[in-house]
């Protein structure tokens, strides 16, 4: 059992510059462990005694909402796993074909409802949310923080509990709506909420966001000097309409994200202002020779297509850095002297082996020009002659962000950026709302010239989900794009029948067939199941 609670926890903040907002692994660590020995909605209450006696001044303030940030330091490293993976960019059955991602390649109903990484998204959102309710909370009732910081704080903390919440509804659909903290027996009452009840909740949060917070940040220091690396107007503005898309997309017949709601006029509008604070907000596609490649680039962060990112450090102990690049990217490559310039980790640095991405992203979506497929992907390694041809995701690996471990990479992972919001903008206008399949296809012409691509007269969906899936491939956003575009299951099911086939090599037949609706969503976890009999609705199909 773990020796504190979530709120202890998050209370041994550690001091350092607000460019990099994340605390220590152990805290991390002793938040949520991935078996889940302490549940994550198992809250102590507001009147633990350290709650009162910390929140005392307003660096205290600023240090919460660091322990706020901190909480979505494990965040890319299972989306990997639960969206890329999921998707048909990655074929990655293992090796022995028992590993615990292997489940969540082939959609295994049976084996998904004790999966760790699933009870790991479930537990580690509702931490961050527990984080974020208990920071809000003592901002209402405390008046150590005011005027335009406590406004900023409100607005970062609603951010942030937003952004689980849409995390959480993606992959489970219906989910509890907590919005304070709460003791565990108030929580043990809490069923699951519809799925438009969880959506007001984050329309709500994100609102106050555009409202609260600034269009930009400059300097990296604390309270009053605002820190480059905190969520902005425009993080809560993309985000917004992210999430009006998926709301918009179909129900597949199912308690999932897409609710038809058809209001992708609502995100037309907000990605317009976007747009159109280019240059004023520094929101901008980098151009030239490389540009892809830079975005990306470790002695290039916070550039000006970064809209939203989390931000990490190279420290020395591995407890302020990433490690999601390493879930991919397995230990024979890092130590392969040549593979990575004469780089010699002296640590167990990648996984214990390729997830490989599929044949199908990897020699049939990307053409010979596109310079976009040489950054993302990495054609297989020779490691003093151990080879293993099969190629893996390679985009953030920079040995300029070397650091003494595999948590301890300086690295940041993007999670919204410039190209993605004129993407977004495109997909509205080939559904007709605020242009056309034409408009859209212009607006795709300045990201098509720096892949070395020639430019479009007209596009339609299917396309413009093409377009998207080499642009950000790498960065896990592939199964969100199947789900809110309506082509999830007929995409899927198509690519399984290329990828999986009757006979070949590695072992066939792995992947669940033919993908169903039901499948579409993770079960609710276990462990989640137990800790309260019969409050949760388990998922169909599961």
């Amino acid at each position: 059992m773990l020796s504190m609670t979530v709120l202890e926890s998050a209370l041994l903040l550690i001091k350092f510059p607000m460019k990099k907002l994340f605390l220590s692994l152990s805290l991390a660590c002793a938040l949520v462990s991935l078996g889940g020995c302490e549940k994550d909605l198992e809250q102590n209450p507001l009147s633990n005694g350290s709650v009162p006696d910390f929140y005392k001044t307003a660096a205290d303030f600023d240090q919460a909402m660091s322990a706020v940030y901190s909480s979505l330091r494990g965040f890319p490293d299972r989306e990997v796993v639960l969206s890329e993976l999921r998707s048909d960019n990655m074929f990655a059955v293992s090796s022995i074909g028992s590993r615990d991602w292997d489940p969540i390649n082939n959609f295994s109903s049976a084996l998904l409802v004790i999966n760790p990484y699933v009870a790991d998204a479930w537990a580690s959102d509702y931490a961050t949310i527990f984080r974020a309710n208990t920071m809000l909370a003592q901002l209402a009732a405390n008046g150590s923080a005011t005027g335009s910081l406590r406004t900023r704080y409100e607005g970062e903390s609603k951010f942030i509990r937003a952004f689980m919440y849409l995390d959480l509804v993606r992959k489970f659909g219906k989910v509890p709506v907590i919005d304070k903290p709460l003791i565990p027996q108030e929580v043990a009452k809490i069923p699951r909420s519809e799925v438009a009840a969880v959506y007001a909740l984050i329309e709500a949060d994100l609102r106050t966001a555009i409202a609260s917070l600034p269009t930009a940040y400059t300097g990296s220091g604390v309270g009053a000097t605002l820190g480059v690396g905190r969520v902005t107007s425009g993080a809560a503005k993309a985000l917004l309409a992210q999430m009006y898309l998926t709301k918009s997309g179909p129900t597949y017949g199912i308690n999932g994200p897409g609710l038809a709601s058809n209001e992708y006029d609502k995100a037309s509008v907000l990605l317009d202002e976007i747009i159109a604070a280019t240059g004023t907000a520094r929101y901008n596609l980098l151009a030239g020779t490389g540009a892809y490649a830079n975005i990306f680039s470790p002695t290039n962060e916070n550039n000006a297509e970064v809209i939203f990112d989390l931000q990490y450090i190279s420290n020395g102990t591995g407890t302020l850095g990433s490690s999601f690049m390493n879930v991919v990217a397995p230990d024979g490559y890092y130590s392969g002297t040549v593979a990575l310039g004469n780089l010699a980790l002296p640590f167990s640095a990648g996984s214990v082996e390729i997830k490989p991405c599929s044949n199908d992203l990897n020699n049939v979506s990307y053409s010979a020009t596109d310079v976009r497929r040489a950054v993302n992907i990495q054609q297989g390694y020779n490691n003093a002659g151990n080879v293993d041809p099969r190629p893996f995701y390679k985009k953030y690996i920079n040995v300029a962000a070397k650091g003494t471990s595999r948590t301890d990479w300086a690295t940041n992972f993007i999670v919204i950026r410039y190209a993605d919001v004129l993407m977004m903008k495109a997909e509205c206008e080939v559904r007709g709302v605020g242009g056309t399949p034409a408009t859209a296809a212009a607006r795709l012409t300045p990201i098509r010239t720096r892949a070395g691509l020639p430019a479009l007269t007209t596009i339609d969906l299917p396309g413009l989900m093409e377009e998207r899936r080499r642009e950000f491939a790498g960065e896990n956003l592939r199964w969100n794009d199947l789900m809110r575009s309506g082509l999830a299951l007929t995409t899927m099911n198509a690519w399984i029948l290329r990828e999986d086939p009757p006979a070949g090599n590695p072992p066939t037949y792995k992947i669940t067939r033919p993908l169903t609706a039901d499948l579409l969503l993770y079960p609710v976890p276990q462990v989640e199941l137990s800790s309260a009999p019969g409050l949760y609705d388990q998922n169909p199909g599961y």
